[in-house]
């Protein structure tokens, strides 16, 4: 069995953000030379997320919208995590989105369905955050 390891790195300009990282998540399928296995990719940060859905512009202004009135930024004195600090919001968003996909790999390519594609989703952004692929496999 094979083993690969790789860290992408994000810095998205603004608090919130999404971001299609498939074909960069096909290009470290083909680095690796596994053509038969498991590709996890995880955010590695708490206010990040990697999710898989469609990529379609008004679908993720829905999610904005969405996980806005799910757990709003603002007013920042209603959570109690945000003495000190503004992003409670985006710890709750990231749980709600979830932290990493694990995609099937058939034939040297990911297996995913015909409108499923990987995202990363930042939710407290304007800094450098990273996220882990690792492949394993034959």
């Amino acid at each position: 069995m094979k083993s690969y390891r790789k860290e992408l790195w994000f810095e998205i300009p603004t608090r919130r953000g999404f971001v299609n990282i498939t074909d960069t998540l096909q290009k470290c399928v083909d680095e690796s030379g596994i053509k038969e296995g498991l590709l996890l990719c995880n955010a590695m940060h708490i206010t990040a997320s990697v999710f898989i859905n469609d990529d379609e512009e008004g679908l993720l202004r829905d999610f904005e919208i969405w996980l806005e009135k799910l757990a709003p930024e603002k007013p920042y004195s209603q959570y109690y995590h945000n003495v000190g600090e503004d992003n409670a919001d985006a710890h709750l968003k990231r749980t709600i989105m979830g932290r990493e996909v694990v995609v099937a790999i058939t034939n040297g390519k990911l297996d995913l369905g015909p409108w499923e594609q990987i995202f990363y989703g930042e939710f407290d952004g304007k800094r450098k955050k990273r996220v882990l692929v690792k492949i394993i496999g034959e």
